[in-house]
């Protein structure tokens, strides 16, 4: 089920009518128990409480997987909660402790004014026919940081239909702690050799490969990393790669996020010490420093130092979730951490077609960067539905692999203007007898034959 609602979160505007109706039809395909409160179903609900326990045993184990896990329960709770009627809402906030005072009519008329300037999406009449709550300002705030409440003495006047978001804040919170609070009791389940062998494949079922582990280690040569850059990184990590050209240094949250991605495309631990080599003794690193500052931590990525660890590539939300850049940093989610105008102008220096561009910044400015990445990969690639749901940059790089080797059908008509990077991006269908086009054919002629060893049946 969480999968599901990870697979349609990527793929859909959560609040949009498709992501809710497509939701709904795989819930009920999976029969899960999502209106087990709405028909007063004790043995439905019961169910459903001991999945979610299990799950939190399986998915606490790890930063990465609590951030999963986390996210995946407040989708489904989202949609759960919006399905319910009114007084069945009502019902659920008293059972929560969450029973916030409702206004009377009196009140709600003589503010009305102000809370139909103040509540973006209602109307005068919606105004007056919603119910709302006084509610205490520390547990709106994510309504008041977007301008969506009216505020009057330290409370704000929050409509029915976005109480949501105080529910999904006050159930990250309470969850968040949870979590952290059972990992503190793994060691006592990890004892138990009925449960550990269950736990550790619940938790690796779902979140999707960690690319950690590469049947393509070797495949790449360093000559073909420039020409890999353009046609098949994901933006963030073309991003790093163009400042580390530029720049001859990242700082250490860039390193790490560009060196375990290049890690998780193949190269072997040789290849990436002889690569951040290369490039650090151009700028102000000499090879000596080199060799005592920066060698250890590549290593160590590669689990050849310290704990012996074998760290995996990050995952986009682990990227977007952390700490956004500073100045003079490049890592991070160019959708999530890049000023609006400044992903504009980055998106056109890379002939993104305007028409795009705009749909990306919307994507962006709905705060669905998942999404506005599948779409720079759609426009890069030139493919109308990409057909899968992006999670992670070395699956970007992995299905961008298996579409410039035909493993997907390209667009049958290519436009005659802003055109040349999408060109320059894929080659033929399997099933056209076309040449590809192609702007730079000797980069092309370094990656040929590279392609094959992402293509999988």
């Amino acid at each position: 089920v969480l999968k599901v609602v990870e697979n349609l979160g990527i793929s859909y505007v959560r609040s949009g009518e498709s992501y809710k109706t497509k939701l709904a039809a795989e819930l009920r395909k999976l029969k899960f128990p999502y209106k087990a409160l709405a028909e007063d179903d004790y043995e439905a609900r019961r169910k459903d409480h001991i999945s979610h326990f299990i799950l939190r045993l399986a998915y606490c184990q790890s930063e990465d997987l609590r951030r999963w896990f986390l996210q995946q329960e407040m989708d489904l709770l989202r949609y759960r909660f919006n399905e319910l009627t009114d007084s069945l809402r009502q019902k659920f906030l008293e059972h929560v402790n969450l029973s916030f005072e409702a206004i009377s009519e009196d009140l709600k008329n003589e503010l009305a004014n102000e809370l139909y300037t103040s509540t973006p999406g209602l109307s005068m009449t919606k105004v007056k026919e919603q119910m709302f709550y006084k509610v205490g300002l520390a547990d709106a705030v994510d309504l008041f940081r977007a301008r969506r409440v009216f505020i009057k003495d330290g409370f704000a006047y929050v409509p029915l239909k976005d109480i949501d978001a105080i529910v999904l804040n006050n159930y990250r919170t309470k969850l968040s702690k949870a979590l952290a609070l059972t990992a503190r009791s793994l060691p006592s389940v990890q004892s138990d050799e009925r449960l550990q062998p269950l736990l550790n494949h619940l938790s690796h079922s779902y979140v999707g490969p960690d690319y950690c582990v590469q049947k393509n280690t070797g495949k790449i040569s360093l000559e073909q990393i420039d020409a890999l850059s353009v046609k098949s990184y994901p933006l963030c990590m073309r991003q790093l790669h163009k400042a580390l050209r530029d720049n001859h240094h990242l700082r250490h949250g860039g390193r790490m996020q560009y060196g375990l991605f290049l890690k998780g495309i193949g190269l072997t631990l040789e290849q990436a010490l002889e690569f951040w080599k290369k490039e650090f003794i151009r700028g102000k690193v000499d090879a000596d420093k080199f060799d005592k500052g920066y060698a250890y931590s590549i290593r160590h990525n590669y689990g050849k130092e310290g704990k012996r660890t074998d760290y995996t590539p990050y995952s986009c939300m682990k990227i977007i979730m952390s700490n956004p850049p500073s100045q003079g940093d490049y890592h991070g989610c160019p959708f999530r951490h890049s000023d609006p105008e400044l992903l504009k102008q980055k998106l056109q220096s890379y002939k993104i077609p305007p028409s795009g561009i705009t749909q990306i910044l919307e994507l962006v400015k709905g705060m669905h960067y998942q999404l506005a990445c599948q779409k720079y990969f759609e426009l890069t690639h030139d493919v109308d539905d990409i057909g899968f749901s992006l999670n992670h940059p070395n699956q970007y790089f992995a299905e961008s692999q298996r579409v410039l080797s035909g493993g997907r059908e390209l667009k049958k008509e290519l436009s005659s203007s802003g055109n040349s990077q999408q060109k320059s991006n894929s080659q033929e269908s399997m099933n056209s007898n076309s040449t590809r086009t192609s702007s730079n054919t000797t980069a092309d002629a370094e990656l040929e034959g590279l392609e094959a060893y992402f293509t999988e049946d």
